[in-house]
Formats: C-alpha cells, structure tokens, sequence
C-alpha cells in the first residue's frame, strides 16, 4: 500500500462501509484510529490529523509550506465523515516555514511592561475640533519643573530637570509602566514658547478648560517660575489660569518633609503681605479664573501656616488695598482635611491619591526588584467610590486623577496605583462633573480639578505618552461629551468582529448575516494582501461594512482586541467575535466551523441571544453549546501565562479542572465583560511574531482568558443552549480533539 491506486482503494472502501453501515460520528472515528495504528504508513496521517485538531482549537497556526503527504491527503477525505476537526483561522507566517516545534511553557517568573511600545488601547491625535462647551471648568495642575535653574544645578546637577528623573525610573513590580515616555512633546523645555502654546492647543481640543499652575514662593524668592511668566506676556496663551502656592520645604527625598532641607520656608505677616503684592499681576490678569467674580487662589498646605486664618485675613484686606477686591482662597486635600470656613478659607479642592485611603494591595503584586520597599496600591477603587459620592459638608471641588507612580522621585521605595485606565478615569471624571453640577448653580462654581497635566515623574500626565498616545486627553473630551451632550440610547445592536485572513470562507458569514432582522455593525480584519478580496467580498454581498487592516501578528486575537478597544470608547454594548476557518482536511462541508456559525449566528439563534443580553445584565457571555471545555485541555504550554494574566486583572489563580474557556474562539461579549481585560493595555509588541507557534503564545493564553474576563466583571458565561445559568465544561469526550489532560 504504497502508491497512490492502493490509497484510492482503501478509501473507495471505506466509504462504501460508510454508506452502508449506519455507524454514528464517534465510532467513525474510532475505526480510522483502529485502521491507522494497525497499518505503520498510516500513523503520520493520524498524527496529521491531531495537529489539526490542535490547529482548529486556535491552539496551532495551520503550517505553510509543509503540506500533508499524499496519503494523508486521500485518507483526510474519507475522514470527513468522521468527525476529525478542520483548520482555524489562524496566519501563518509571511514566508513558507516549517512546522515551528511546540514552545516550552512560559517561565513563572515576573514580566516586564515594554515602556517603549504602543500597547492596546493607544489613541491617535482626535483631528476633528472641540465644539461643545463644556459646562464644568476642568482645570489641570500644571507642573513648571521642566526647565533648567541654577538651583537645581546645584542640587542635583548640571542641567537637571524633572526629566532626568522620568528617564531614570525602573519598573519595581510586574505590569508597571515605567520609565514614562512622552509622546507628542518630547522631552520639552518650557522656555520655548511654542511648547506651552501647543499645550494650550491640545487642552482646548481635549475639553481642559484650564491650567492651575504650581507657584514656588520661599519668603520673596521664587523658583521655576520663568514658564509662568512667559505664558503670563504670551497672548497665544489664552486658556484661563489659576495658582497653587506650594508652600512646602524643598527635600532631597521630595517628601516636603524636614529631612535634608535644600530650600525652606519662612513664614511671617511682613511676607503674606509681601506675597499677595508680587502675584497681584497674576490676579489682575483678564485669563485668571474666577468664582463670583474673586480669583481663585489655592494654597497646597495650610496647616504648614502659623496662622492660616491670620494669613487669610491679611491676604483679603491686600487684594482690597490693591484693587483687586475679594479673592477665592482654596486649600488642597493633599495633607489636610479640615473645614475650610474653620481657617477662613472659601473652599477645598479634593487632590486624589493623597488623604483618600486606598486599597494596599502590595502583597498581592510580585516584585520584578526584590528589593523594592514601597507601597502599592489599587487605584481602580477612585471610579468605584465616584459612583456613590457623598455630601462633602462645604465648599468642595472634585478632583481626580490619570493614575500615580512616583517610582521616577523616590527610587525603590515608591508608591505605585495599579489598575489605572483611560476608561476608568473617563467614568470618574464624568461622575465628577455630575455631582459638581448638581451641587453648583452658577457656572463659575463649577470646577473639577485634575491631578495632573504634565506630572511625570509622578506618573499623573494628561499629556500624550509613547505607550497610550493621547488616551487619557480622549477620555477626557469623552467625558465632557457625555455631559455637554449626552446621546440619546441607540437600538440594542451588536457589533459583529469577523478576523477573515481567509477571505473566501467570509461569504459563508455574510450569508448568514443577510437574514439576520437584528441591528448589526459589521467590521472585518484582515491582513494587508487579503484586504482587496474583503471589499470585494461585502461588495457582493451587497452588506455595508467596515475593513481594518492589520500586520500578521497576534493571530486573530490581536486584531480583536484592538477594534473591541475603540469599540468601548465609542460607548458599544455588545459584540460577536467570528473568524473565518478554513478546512485543509474536511471535504463534507466544514462541519466544525458551521457548526459554531449555526449556534451564535443562525437567525433563530442570534435573535435569542440578542434577546437575552437585552434582559439579563449579569449574563457576560455566550459560547457555543458543545465546545465549552475546561481550562486544563491543552493547558501546559499556557498555565502560566494565564496566571500572569489574571493577576494582572486582579483575580486568584484560576482552577484548571474547574474554569472554563470557549474552544473555536468564537463567542458573544458583552463589552462590560471585556474591560478587565481590555484595560491591561497589554502590549503589542508582546504579542509573539508569527513563526509558525503550536501553542504557548500570549494569543493562546488571552482565548482562555475571555471567559475569566467576564467572570472578574461580575458576569457569567452561558452556553448558547440555556442562556439563564453558568455554563458547565463538556463532561464528554470533545468530538473534535483528544485532550492532553
């Protein structure tokens, strides 16, 4: 039996057993077992065959160059009716390869964030102009800190400016972003003017109403306070401004504390009088902001004042002296909680992380330096208390923030905010301006401050950075479209995702789609030499919709996870992840893949899901009845990958035998479900290239990670056949692969 009329013969045959003998789907297969152990040519077929299975459950690539032998392709058709599984849509790398072999499981030990690349979720520049007026004035602190002084030369070196510590700092534990590398900017010097005007460029576009800048008074000597004073005399400049005294001791640990004193201050009535004659060029500008008319004056610290009251006093009666009038005096929570009327202060601006009590979660995170001594904590908790804010008891300003790291001041012995994202913050920020709105009558009283605009070295920066791009200045002009504009409910759809690297199998899903009466988006990836083939496939079918295209890397995973990404920022509630499959072995029709198609998309099918996301909140997800397995089939090369991931999402380690995952990687999401997962801001580049991988690729470990995604949401997964409950894993052997379990 070895030319190719003997292989016909044998598959003549038994087919004709087949026909004739009415044997069902599993006993099929077990008889093409039986057949190919007892005849040692044949053994290579089987083996081809399981790499197929391996291929069809995203676990492999389908192997370009490296065709099956002849034998195997004749046995593969007489095998169509016996349930052995096709390929998947995955790509294979650009050039013919041999078939790469199975990668060695992930290393346990920690993983590094890749500073210098785009991670998912990066935002360009948003090119279309602000048009809305924001009815909340969002006013950013503002450091002045990068510029050269004589000063810090001194203290710190020829040159220092608050880069020198950005470009230094290193991540401490796993899944920090460090060092922060600016985007757009660059590293700026703000003695340039044109450096400040497209700062006010890019905070007009964003919906940031204002600058509150830092001011450095030490008893009459003031320090960085050039950038001032040139955005002060620069007309360009025209976004509204207010000050922060930060009247603290300059430390050499940057604590503000009385250790290692390089500047400090010295308080007396002779210098509050001293100080409100200097910055009365500020007030009196026509930019300044006002409430009720008053310029608002912060001061960061007044507890640090002998006499805050007596201060206060004195600065009143001076503004009056001068012309100026009443002025609107503000303490920061940062160090002080106190009642502003009890000092004779007017209001308090909330300054998160500092005075808020968050969550330390620093024995839940593994240390890249064994060394490190700081703190870690949860930020995520800031967008969870904005949802139930309370009554502040007086005059109180929101505030929020982008995130907090100090790793690049205080080396080693930081505190670092995990589980800070764009979107999260949006939510934050939008709940800051609705309770501001619902306290404040008057527009001029409307203000929310953000920590901060430029605070690098602190990780808080509205500025565009190297890994997000302009995520965080996005999040904030959503939230203000969400205030200034709010959409009207759009009809319950679902954004429908179909990876096609192979585009002459996307006729079978449109298809599909044409008899769907459900509201529908349809958006197709693919790579850059099958995009032709897409347009002209949605062209023949006569069905609108849209065509990204992709470098070959990530499989379809990748790709989804970045159009997921836009798709949450746009406010989509639902999405149906597809891809396209292609048999290499299957001459009967594809079963596996229409089976999974006919599940989540058949019109019947698709209204019922639809339905049932539209009365269930808590349901999460939908897998196809079936195809429902346990974490542990194929697990080995992936455990610790998917461990790394879930502790990124803050979730315990999952249970092999217990947990759950949608084989086929075809499955409704509702987005909610998806954010933990989204919000990771994996990075691209950590996505493997294409070589040809069987298993143990980051794509492999984040398959599993959909279903653990819903579950650290708070949803559930179901399957497609009973939508009500938590869907169990296939008790039954899988019909379309041997497990490794």
């Amino acid at each position: 039996m070895t030319n190719v009329s003997n292989w016909d013969r044998l598959v003549r045959g038994m087919r004709f057993i087949y026909r004739i003998i009415p044997l069902d789907e599993r006993t099929k297969l077990r008889h093409t077992y039986w057949l190919a152990y007892r005849v040692p040519a044949l053994r290579q077929v089987v083996r081809t065959a399981e790499q197929q299975v391996l291929v069809e459950l995203d676990l492999v690539p389908a192997p370009q160059g490296s065709a099956l032998p002849a034998a195997a392709e004749v046995l593969a058709v007489s095998a169509s009716t016996a349930g052995v599984a096709e390929s998947n849509d995955v790509k294979p790398a650009a050039e013919p390869a041999r078939l790469a072999p199975k990668a060695e499981p992930r290393s346990s030990s920690v993983r590094k964030v890749h500073a210098a690349t785009r991670a998912i979720g990066y935002t360009p520049l948003r090119q279309e102009p602000m048009t809305l007026t924001p009815p909340v004035k969002l006013l950013a602190f503002y450091l002045p800190q990068f510029h050269p002084i004589p000063e810090n030369d001194t203290w710190w070196g020829k040159g220092f400016t608050e880069w020198t510590n950005v470009g230094r700092a290193l991540p401490q534990v796993e899944g920090q972003y460090q060092p922060h590398l600016p985007g757009e900017l660059g590293y700026y010097d703000l003695r340039l003017p044109a450096v400040q005007r497209r700062q006010v460029e890019l905070a007009k576009h964003y919906g940031v109403g204002g600058f509150c800048f830092y001011f450095y008074w030490f008893a009459g000597k003031r320090l960085l306070e050039a950038p001032l004073l040139q955005y002060l005399d620069d007309p360009e400049c025209d976004l509204p401004f207010c000050l922060c005294w930060a009247n603290e001791n300059w430390t050499r640990r940057w604590d503000g504390y009385e250790s290692d004193v390089l500047i400090a201050q010295d308080y007396s009535a002779q210098d509050d009088i001293a100080f409100i004659d200097y910055i009365a060029r500020y007030l009196r500008d026509p930019r300044y902001v006002r409430v009720d008319g008053r310029p608002v004056l912060l001061v960061y610290r007044p507890s640090l004042l002998p006499d805050p009251r007596a201060t206060a006093q004195r600065w009143r009666a001076r503004c009056r002296e001068l012309g100026i009038g009443e002025i609107h005096i503000c303490l920061t929570s940062a160090f002080d909680r106190i009642d502003p009327a009890a000092i004779g202060f007017d209001a308090m601006v909330e300054f998160p992380p500092n005075n808020t009590a968050p969550p330390l979660v620093t024995d839940r995170v593994r240390k890249l330096n064994p060394e490190f001594s700081g703190n870690v904590y949860d930020w995520s908790c800031f967008p969870e208390r904005s949802r139930s804010y309370t009554d502040p008891g007086c005059v109180f300003y929101r505030g929020v923030n982008p995130g907090w790291d100090n790793e690049a001041r205080k080396p080693g012995v930081s505190n670092i905010f995990i589980n800070a994202s764009p979107r999260g913050y949006e939510e934050w920020l939008t709940n800051a301006m609705r309770d501001t709105m619902a306290r404040f009558e008057r527009p001029d009283q409307r203000l929310v401050f953000i920590n901060a605009w430029n605070e690098w070295a602190e990780g808080a920066h509205l500025e565009p950075d190297v890994r997000l791009g302009y995520a965080y200045l996005d999040a904030t002009r959503r939230a203000v479209e969400h205030i200034a504009a709010p959409q009207r409910p759009r009809a319950h759809r679902v954004c429908v995702i179909v990876h096609a690297y192979y585009p002459e199998l996307l006729d079978e899903i449109l298809a599909l789609l044409k008899d769907w009466k459900a509201s529908y988006r349809l958006i197709v990836t693919t790579v850059p030499q099958r995009e032709a083939d897409v347009h002209n496939s949605l062209r023949s079918a006569g069905i609108d919709g849209e065509c990204r295209v992709f470098e070959n890397r990530g499989r379809d995973v990748l790709p989804f996870l970045r159009v997921a990404n836009e798709l949450a920022d746009a406010g989509e509630e639902l999405i149906l992840k597809l891809h396209t499959k292609r048999s290499l072995h299957r001459a009967d029709g594809d079963i596996w893949r229409r089976d999974l198609l006919t599940k989540l998309m058949a019109g019947a099918n698709a209204a019922r899901i639809l339905d049932a996301f539209a009365a269930m909140p808590a349901l999460g997800m939908v897998a196809p009845e079936g195809h429902i397995l346990p974490m542990n089939f194929y697990w080995g090369s992936n455990q610790s990958t998917v461990h790394y991931l879930c502790r990124l999402m803050g979730m315990a380690e999952v249970d092999p035998g217990h947990d759950v995952f949608a084989a086929g990687s075809m499955f409704w999401m509702r987005v909610s479900a998806l954010r933990p997962l989204l919000d990771l801001h994996l990075d691209e580049a950590e996505f493997e290239a294409e070589r040809g991988q069987v298993d143990g690729t980051l794509a492999h470990a984040i398959e599993r990670c959909f279903s653990l995604a819903a579950r650290r949401a708070g949803l559930y997964l179901a399957s497609s056949s009973d939508l009500s409950v938590n869907a169990a894993p296939l008790e039954q052997e899988y019909a379309y692969a041997e497990s490794s379990r």
